[in-house]
């Protein structure tokens, strides 16, 4: 039987740096042969999610749905990323018993450097009502910071790359790693 993997579940707001520093850190993993699957949480909503919308209940409901994934994934000896908003500690408890092997990943950015670096222009959507995006985290919907996050990166003052250092010497720490 495969050794379980696993999972790290990066929560932030939309543009914190999540996927960024995830491509990052699996590029650096994969290069030292760890099997690494990233789940984004866009990705996700067309494949798994396709029929939920964007409340607080459907985003908790989208959550268990990756953190199952996450589950099968992991159980298979592949080490999992999470790229997942999971606004709230609702989610995120969920995600802690489901996976067991799981590190909370607070990719903290203040709203206003998030707007800057929107190049979707979703906030801007968000704060102008427009259809779709009337349910926006950190706009219309309250992002709850994590309480017991395993690192906390402070993506508007530290570069990418010394978000990714931090989180791979936390993820050795934590045996996550070798």
């Amino acid at each position: 039987m495969a050794k379980s993997a696993w999972t790290i579940w990066f929560v932030g707001l939309h543009g914190s740096g999540k996927s960024t520093i995830s491509k990052k850190t699996a590029e650096i993993l994969r290069k030292k042969n760890v099997p690494v699957v990233i789940l984004d949480g866009d990705e996700l909503r067309e494949a798994i999610s396709s029929d939920l919308g964007y409340s607080i209940e459907d985003r908790d409901e989208h959550m268990k749905r990756t953190a199952d994934l996450c589950r099968i994934i992991s159980g298979n000896g592949i080490l999992c990323i999470a790229c997942v908003a999971s606004p709230t500690e609702k989610s995120r408890e969920y995600a802690k018993k489901m996976l067991g092997k799981i590190i909370i990943v607070y990719a903290k950015c203040p709203l206003e450097v998030c707007e800057k670096r929107d190049v979707k222009g979703h906030y801007r959507k968000a704060r102008n009502k427009e259809k779709g995006f009337e349910d926006f985290l950190g706009i219309s919907l309250p992002f709850e910071e994590p309480k017991n996050a395993d690192i906390i990166l402070n993506t508007d003052k530290e570069s990418a790359e010394d978000s990714v250092s931090r989180l791979l010497k936390k993820l050795a720490e934590m045996k996550a790693i070798e």
